[in-house]
């Protein structure tokens, strides 16, 4: 509690105020009320300083809370000059939520009614969520809890106060914990419940409207059912009979991420398609997943720290992934390159980013110290990047231990309609005058035995100038190499005689998912 702001001072109180005191002036400052904060264009600016009213005990805490009726229509409809203040003060405040109601409620005439006590859990880890991570859309440096991991499980059974929230919980993140105090507070399901270890997260629906996607997840959906309706052709193909060939309609109907055991098994699209021997549409849905991408060098090397590469947009410091999960990228996109280490010496590697025609972009140093356990680096490359698949060298004293490849997609969509060939132009060509950065770092392609070919370079810029079925077949063959069509199911009635009803399967978003459902609550309170 830090409200013990006194307005009188004697040397009679200085040991009781003092430490209450101190305790206030650091949640002022870490909370950022002494600053004028005001958000503008999806950022919000601190502006300056400003003084802390006088007079008032400030609050604070949890932006979870439980408010009476009788307050909240105090602070909803009350003119006084508490409300009327406090609602102006923190109007430029960065966290409002964190300290107003607190603050209005220990001033004013409920103050009798506070509890000081949440009810819950929450999990900070402050040497993961304190990494100002978001100096992109805020001008302050907070923190804030990390999600709950099965390492973190004992908490809940440790816990000595009445607990009734915990947070957080992704289970993007981990399934495993929600699971585990599931089955501590309800018990286990039967055996042999289906979908208990899977995780099904919607990321687009028709309703949405196609609006909502980027060009480069358009294009990438697009690209995915179409290899989808290539699998079913050439899986369900027998000879001269057209009930299992397709022809790709529309924009997809929803989209999926899915997860098994924790680990991202890739999107599931749900698209509409011609069945081409009885011309009527079909809804069916493509379970695609990338292929490995990350490899070890063979021999191997002696160096055994590194344990994984990926590249990737939206890295989450805090929660140690990237939220683009797929890592579909485009020609404007700002890859981030991640390397997760095993413990070990302190040692310096080598990483050099290499485009498809073989350019090397970038080149860079990192200094791993003995206790990393992940480094990651944005390089600031001219944009726009070629389209096609990117090569990423990790050495050690300039010998190679590992490579990994991310791809950049051409775009077959401009502002969700199909590109025109300026726009191709301008995306697909590559950085202005071929050059990534300011330093070129040509010299180094025969030292690593890089070579840079000139038909490819040819092939690249007839590629630049593609629309329409042509650009679509290349952008297939590019995806083609880096993800694979795991199955495709059918979502009503079908014409193919072999091809799986969507719900008889354990990974379409449409088979059963028994945790997930809700019922009505049962008369213990209990929700099974």
């Amino acid at each position: 509690n830090y409200c013990s702001l006194l307005s009188t001072w004697s040397p009679q109180l200085q040991v009781t105020v003092l430490c209450p005191l101190t305790h206030w002036l650091q949640f002022i400052r870490k909370q950022g009320l002494d600053r004028l904060f005001l958000e503008c264009d999806t950022h919000m600016w601190r502006l300056g300083d400003r003084k802390i009213p006088e007079g008032i005990a400030v609050d604070g805490g949890s932006d979870w809370f439980l408010l009476n009726r009788k307050f909240v229509e105090y602070v909803t409809f009350s003119n006084d000059d508490l409300v009327t203040k406090m609602k102006r003060f923190y109007s430029y405040t960065l966290l409002p939520a964190e300290s107003f109601f607190h603050t209005v409620l220990e001033n004013s005439p409920y103050c009798d009614s506070m509890v000081d006590n949440n009810l819950r859990i929450t999990n900070w880890n402050r040497k993961l969520g304190c990494k100002c991570q978001y100096k992109h859309i805020v001008d302050w440096c907070g923190c804030s809890p990390n999600d709950f991991k099965p390492a973190d499980f004992h908490r809940f059974q440790q816990t000595a106060r009445p607990t009734f929230f915990a947070r957080k919980f992704e289970a993007v993140v981990n399934q495993e914990i929600i699971g585990q105090l599931d089955y501590y507070l309800y018990g286990n399901y039967p055996s042999g419940t289906p979908g208990l270890r899977s995780y099904w997260e919607n990321v687009y629906d028709e309703p949405d409207g196609v609006h909502t996607l980027s060009d480069v997840a358009l294009t990438m959906y697009h690209a995915f059912s179409r290899l989808g309706l290539r699998r079913a052709e050439t899986s369900f193909h027998t000879t001269g009979d057209n009930s299992c060939r397709y022809y790709p309609m529309g924009h997809p109907v929803s989209v999926h991420i899915y997860f098994l055991a924790d680990r991202f098994q890739g999107f599931l699209i749900k698209h509409h398609a011609t069945n081409l021997a009885v011309s009527k549409l079909e809804t069916l849905e493509t379970w695609v997943m990338p292929k490995k991408v990350f490899k070890i060098a063979s021999p191997p090397s002696d160096f055994g720290r590194l344990q994984f590469s990926e590249i990737g947009t939206e890295w989450d410091a805090k929660e140690r992934l990237f939220r683009n999960f797929g890592g579909l990228l485009g020609p404007t996109d700002e890859p981030v390159g991640m390397q997760k280490w095993g413990k070990g010496p302190n040692v310096t590697v080598t990483v050099i980013w290499v485009d498809p025609v073989n350019v090397i972009a970038a080149t860079y140093d990192i200094l791993i110290e003995s206790s990393a356990e992940y480094t990651h680096y944005k390089p600031p490359l001219n944009l726009p990047l070629r389209p096609g698949v990117w090569t990423i060298k990790i050495l050690h004293h300039w010998v190679q231990v590992a490579e990994t490849k991310f791809l950049v997609t051409p775009l077959t969509f401009s502002n969700r309609q199909p590109i025109k060939q300026e726009e191709a132009l301008k995306y697909h060509s590559g950085p202005p005058k071929n050059a990534y950065m300011e330093q070129s770092f040509q010299g180094l392609n025969p030292v690593l035995n890089i070579p840079i070919s000139a038909a490819r370079v040819d092939q690249a810029k007839r590629n630049a100038a593609l629309v329409g079925a042509r650009l679509e077949a290349w952008v297939d063959s590019l995806v083609g190499s880096v993800w694979s069509a795991v199955d495709i199911c059918s979502t009503g009635p079908t014409a193919c005689p072999v091809m799986q009803a969507c719900t008889q399967t354990a990974w379409s978003s449409l088979s059963p998912d028994p945790k997930s459902e809700l019922g009505p609550v049962k008369p213990d309170g209990r929700l099974r």
